[in-house]
């Protein structure tokens, strides 16, 4: 049995890129009704601060140190919430672009779960290795300006949104299968209708992809 994990990163329950990553899982869910369906919604998820205790706790536990009850306690938080993410077969992310990046309880959650030996490795011989390989995620992004081929908007702005999520997932062995973008939401009413539309079409078709590779 297959299972989809959705990163919900939009606090805005009209949220466009929600409303698109809807259209694709009430598809997924029609193609695979056995299907095993799990919701990660950043902003609701009680996820630990990755400060000093933290980084502590990391290689305390990770250099076979003498860690304390307390730096185990508080690494093994982290470790449920990357063992749930790492669980998933396939990802459906939907994120809005903040100050031409990722809002910042995406970013948390990607601190949280992204831990060494639990999706990724290190060795001297070997360097940095992925331990995802296999997994695929279809991205959903929505901002309030277009951007080109080029990362830029019209105004010469730099896009660094899409960039983290391909270098993130790809640091894991995710494959990105799909980037389905609704671009400018800045547009008149009946545009942004248009767009809306255009990208659950594409969603829907995202959600056959995925189960058909």
């Amino acid at each position: 049995m297959t299972q989809l994990l959705h990163i919900q990163a939009s606090p805005n329950p009209v949220s466009h890129s929600r409303e698109v990553a809807e259209a694709l899982i009430a598809r997924y869910r029609m193609l695979n009704p056995t299907g095993d369906l799990r919701l990660a919604d950043v902003w609701q998820l009680d996820l630990p601060e990755f400060g000093a205790e933290m980084i502590a706790a990391k290689f305390a536990v990770l250099r076979s140190q003498q860690a304390t009850e307390g730096q185990r306690r508080h690494w093994a938080r982290a470790v449920e919430h990357a063992t749930a993410f790492n669980a998933a077969d396939h990802y459906v992310i939907n994120l809005p672009m903040w100050n031409l990046g990722l809002p910042y309880k995406l970013k948390h959650y990607m601190d949280v779960v992204t831990l060494p030996g639990e999706n990724w490795s290190w060795s001297r011989d070997a360097g940095y290795r992925p331990l995802l390989g296999g997994k695929r995620a279809v991205l959903i992004y929505s901002s309030a300006s277009a951007y080109g081929a080029d990362g830029f908007s019209t105004q010469g702005h730099q896009d660094t949104q899409k960039a983290a999520m391909r270098t993130w997932l790809g640091f894991l062995g995710i494959e990105v299968l799909r980037e389905i973008v609704v671009a400018p939401t800045s547009s008149d009413p009946s545009a942004l209708t248009t767009l809306k539309q255009a990208a659950r079409e594409e969603a829907e078709s995202a959600a056959h992809a995925l189960l058909s590779r």
